[in-house]
């Protein structure tokens, strides 16, 4: 959610559905050799010593105003509950990237440490109700519009947390590294990625009932918000009509509050003018109001994974699906490995169907579910070497693989074993992820 959009511009040319579908079209899927790796942390900002106690807005606007001096190679944004983020630039490998996260959370910690404030890797805040942090006309629509669907939207702005990898979209050609392959495993292997990563499984100091307590709020916001486009040979063609037909979350005004209409599709707004004419600037926005598990913005952008405990958790999904998305070998093996899944979303778009319901309700309890993500963390394994990963990242994978993957496991597990008291593999009896 660090794709905000600051102020309001003022109407310039109108867009017709067909400029629309063209600029959509040219500007969601850059192709190419796949050679560009991100990713995008989130985390809870708690009291380092009491984080059950709620930190107050005046203490994290102390803690932030003194990260702005702070220099850093990543983009440090602040999410609507006040969670922060960090946004690694491009790289051009999976060293490169965590290295450079790895040396901004340093600072960024160090920074926190200071004011008694530490980050957390939780998929959903276990203790504390959603409270908004930001005030800004983006957010205040937001809120609006989301309230309509329930509490879930709140939850999602102010308590939630998340690791986003961002891969290039792929080659135009078909193949393993083809933008039409790459679309598909993406919707497919999101679930198994749901499933093994999955660490919210509490909400008001209650277990829920879901392992991604997190994805479940995705999907209680609602298919047009929050859901992808059905999938079919043409990511772009199905994208673009998933823009237009969308509802529109805000009107954006120079002054005053944001409208914020009910009902009102991007398209609807087109062919009515209504309150204004949307312009480009406003088909920009709008494309950053919409949160399916996977956004094509140029390149993919993978939202489905929770974030992750320690210090270093989010350096394995990392790893692990570059691996299995930008090795040709693992790709085609995480493919067929994959395929078979596919059978149980009964042709629903992710993640508004059974099989991502189900990676979000029992993680790798799952007998298929395990099975495919044995297959799959094993074929990351083998590939890494070749993307150049250093031992420690290997070793993080394997500890990972063997810790949880093939016990069925995910942290959500630790997390549940915890508060229950049981904690029945001796990972510690301390609750700090």
């Amino acid at each position: 959610m660090s794709d905000s959009v600051s102020g309001c511009t003022r109407p310039r040319t109108s867009l017709s559905e067909a400029e629309v579908e063209a600029l959509v079209r040219g500007i969601c899927f850059k192709t190419g050799p796949p050679r560009r790796l991100g990713v995008e942390v989130e985390w809870l900002v708690h009291e380092l010593r009491a984080p059950q106690l709620p930190v107050t807005p005046e203490r994290l606007e102390a803690a932030y105003a003194a990260l702005r001096s702070v220099p850093l190679k990543s983009a440090l944004t602040v999410e609507p509950g006040g969670q922060l983020e960090l946004s690694s630039p491009p790289a051009g490998s999976l060293t490169d990237v965590i290295t450079t996260v790895s040396a901004d959370l340093d600072a960024v910690r160090a920074v926190l440490r200071e004011g008694g404030l530490a980050l957390v890797g939780l998929g959903q805040d276990p203790w504390h109700e959603p409270r908004r942090f930001l005030r800004q006309p983006r957010y205040d629509a937001m809120e609006a519009c989301l309230d309509r669907t329930g509490p879930a939207g709140r939850a999602m702005m102010c308590t939630s947390a998340s690791v986003q990898v961002c891969l290039d979209a792929g080659h135009e050609e078909p193949g393993p590294l083809g933008l039409v392959r790459r679309w598909w495993l993406a919707h497919h292997m999101g679930a198994v990625l749901v499933a093994a990563f999955a660490n919210s499984p509490l909400a008001a100091h209650q277990p829920t009932g879901w392992l991604s307590t997190r994805q479940l709020m995705w999907t209680r916001i609602g298919a047009g918000r929050a859901g992808g486009p059905r999938l079919d040979a043409d990511p772009r063609g199905a994208w673009t009509r998933h823009v237009l037909d969308s509802p529109v979350m805000c009107v954006r005004r120079d002054g005053g509050p944001w409208d914020v209409p009910e009902g009102l599709t991007f398209r609807d707004w087109i062919r009515t003018g209504t309150p204004r004419p949307p312009t480009r600037e406003d088909l920009d926005y709008h494309i950053t109001t919409l949160f399916p598990p996977v956004r094509p913005r140029g390149h993919l952008e993978l939202r489905m994974i929770d974030a992750q405990p320690g210090d270093d958790g989010w350096i394995v999904p990392l790893a692990v699906t570059a691996a299995l998305f930008d090795d040709p070998e693992a790709t085609e093996t995480a493919y067929r490995a994959v395929k078979p899944l596919a059978e149980r979303t009964l042709g629903l778009p992710a993640p508004h169907n059974p099989l991502w319901l189900d990676a979000a309700r029992g993680g790798l309890a799952d007998a298929e579910l395990r099975e495919v993500a044995v297959t799959c963390f094993t074929t990351a394994l083998d590939a890494l070497p070749r993307l150049g990963a250093t031992p420690e990242v290997i070793e993080a994978v394997t500890a990972y693989l063997d810790r949880y993957v093939v016990l069925g496991r995910c942290p959500a597990d630790d997390l549940l074993d915890r508060q229950r008291g049981t904690d029945g593999r001796a990972h510690g009896k301390d609750f700090r992820p």
